[in-house]
């Protein structure tokens, strides 16, 4: 018989996330189905799982780094008996992870919530940043405080929604005695009556015959933290997705089918859900500090509603739901720094418009979607017509958010470059999650964004999918790419150790030239790029480069390459102080 955890480590922590996350691929389109508030628009579910695969994939990165540096303990003394041949980092480094993941990846309202309910779990459980593991007191301490810190990030809170499943949950496991396992169950079975209650609360659930969508999902995921700590999963399930007004939906239970989606949207009349309300989701991450988001808060309070701000030390989720859309983010530019922004129409069929009673947009032939390292690039590819995902340093996009862009770009056919070797299996699973969506996509596998670039270059969406998709490989290919990057640490490479701020030029992937001045290794590794031949010479700059490298490595072609031109693009804040391919 397996051994069940009796405390929370950061094995069980990595065990929930990735529990969570399945029951909730399997429950996302029952609840897209049932969100009518507080926007009919049907993403939901989609939102709650894209921002529980953000959290899995910071943990699993945490989980990797550890194995990799041989860091951790495997001596049995957390628990999890020895033995178990997995190196474990600390119980506090796994939960701020797991908030920072769900943050920075958090979608629509219900998943900013979600975020900062995870946020205010981590901030209890990380408190004692040297225990190998919490127990049951301290779960239910957390689940308060996580509560508690939601229902202070939403601006108006309204009851019937995610937040009285929380308070419900926390309420009931703060009257629970025992181990986390017995806590977690407690907290499950509180937020179960409370969703079941939901309908009582809010008339909008009342018409439509249907629970909280948001509180359905935090349901979900409280059952995949009792099965994490006590081996089973609950066996009733979560509460039916409709009211009792309505003929019942079956149990759910993690682990089983949901029913399928036209079933459940024939439960939801159009004329059930609410209408009016502000034109656009906003969404965006934001750097700036506590008083300007006090500020910013007051200032998208009067321009909207579904207000919700959640996040700290300086980095902020931002979502708010406006008629003018631009004034939100310039409020935003005005606190701080946003990135990552996302603005949706509401009316515009693209957030998953389940029985909306409008047309369907028709969707282009043919699209290019690209993952980008920095906002110069994203430009760029913009304007040669790309959709774009946006990868900061550290925080790759998850297969969702690919999948996401794939929706956006709304096409019968999409070319998919990932430019990122690292990024080649989440690409793939995109691809066959959009290809089950019917839509018909071609995974170009470049591994830089200056191959992507050549690929761009091109495109001819006129041209038969097959021929461009083998013209645009074919560029791709022929590019070789560089990139100039300051090492974090010491570290064995291909060219000899390497010291902490040395400058490494990094050729197809691997590292070439080790140095300590940035230009002079940058002239190195494109004199060796150009020994064996080239036409083209793309350069893109990234912020933290120096002024004066692009100057001098465009008068060294010049002076040594007769036929080779250059071309320089800016990247902004792209990872590498400079990126470089040669066609």
């Amino acid at each position: 018989m397996p051994q069940v955890p009796q405390t929370l480590d950061a094995l069980a922590v990595r065990t929930w996330c990735g529990l969570a996350l399945e029951a909730l691929g399997r429950a996302r389109e029952e609840i897209d189905a049932i969100n009518v508030y507080p926007v009919a628009d049907g993403d939901t579910g989609t939102n709650l799982y894209l921002t529980v695969e953000s959290a899995v994939a910071a943990v699993e990165a945490v989980f990797a780094g550890h194995e990799a540096a041989g860091h951790g303990s495997d001596d049995g003394s957390d628990g999890h008996g020895p033995g178990d041949g997995v190196m474990k980092p600390a119980l506090a480094e796994v939960v701020r992870a797991m908030a920072h993941g769900a943050l920075i990846g958090a979608r629509g309202n219900s998943g900013t919530i979600l975020a900062q309910l995870l946020r205010g779990m981590a901030q209890v459980l990380a408190s004692d940043g040297e225990a190998a593991h919490t127990d049951g007191p301290s779960l239910r301490v957390a689940l308060r405080h996580a509560a508690d810190s939601a229902r202070e990030a939403v601006a108006h809170p309204v009851e019937g929604t995610v937040l009285s499943v929380a308070d419900a949950a926390a309420d009931a496991a703060t009257g629970a005695e025992g181990d986390c396992g017995a806590v977690a169950r407690a907290a499950y079975e509180g937020a179960r009556a409370a969703l079941a209650a939901t309908p009582g609360q809010l008339a909008v659930l009342e018409r439509a015959g249907v629970v909280d969508a948001g509180g359905r999902g935090l349901v979900t995921v409280l059952a995949a933290l009792v099965q994490t700590l006590t081996g089973e999963a609950p066996k009733h399930g979560t509460v039916p997705s409709a009211a009792p007004v309505q003929a019942p939906a079956p149990a759910l239970a993690v682990g089983t089918a949901v029913p399928e989606p036209a079933a459940v949207h024939a439960r939801v009349p159009v004329d059930a859900c609410e209408e009016g309300g502000p034109a656009y989701e906003v969404i965006y991450l934001l750097e700036a500090g506590d008083a300007a988001v006090a500020r910013l808060k007051e200032r998208l309070d009067a321009l909207g509603d579904s207000l919700v701000v959640v996040g700290g030390d300086g980095l902020w989720n931002v979502h708010v739901h406006v008629d003018d859309a631009g004034a939100a983010v310039e409020a935003g530019v005005e606190a701080g720094r946003p990135y990552r922004i996302r603005i949706t129409h509401f009316a515009s069929g693209d957030a998953h418009m389940a029985g909306a009673g409008r047309p369907p947009r028709e969707r282009a032939p043919r699209a290019v979607v690209a993952v980008v390292p920095g906002e110069g690039l994203a430009g760029l590819y913009a304007e040669a017509g790309a959709t774009t995902v946006l990868a900061r340093p550290g925080e790759p996009p998850a297969s969702g958010e690919l999948v996401e862009a794939v929706r956006r770009a709304h096409a019968r056919e999409v070319v998919l470059l990932p430019n990122d070797a690292e990024l080649r299996h989440t690409a793939a699973a995109a691809a066959e999650q959009a290809r089950a969506e019917g839509v018909r996509v071609a995974l170009i596998p470049t591994r830089s964004a200056v191959q992507g670039i050549a690929a761009l270059a091109v495109h001819e969406p006129d041209r038969r999918f097959d021929e461009d998709v083998v013209s645009m490989t074919s560029a791709a290919g022929a590019t070789r790419y560089a990139e100039v990057v300051i090492a974090e640490r010491e570290s064995w490479t291909m060219a000899g150790i390497c010291q902490a701020g040395d400058v490494l030029g990094l050729i197809d992937g691997d590292v070439a030239v080790i140095g300590s001045d940035v230009t002079a290794t940058a002239e190195s590794v494109l004199n060796r790029m150009l020994a064996a031949g080239g036409e083209m010479v793309t350069l893109v700059l990234g912020d933290e480069a120096p002024a004066t490298i692009v100057d001098h490595l465009e008068s060294r072609v010049r002076e040594s390459y007769l036929a080779v031109d250059t071309v320089v693009y800016r990247g902004g804040r792209q990872g590498a102080l400079l990126l470089i391919g040669v066609e």
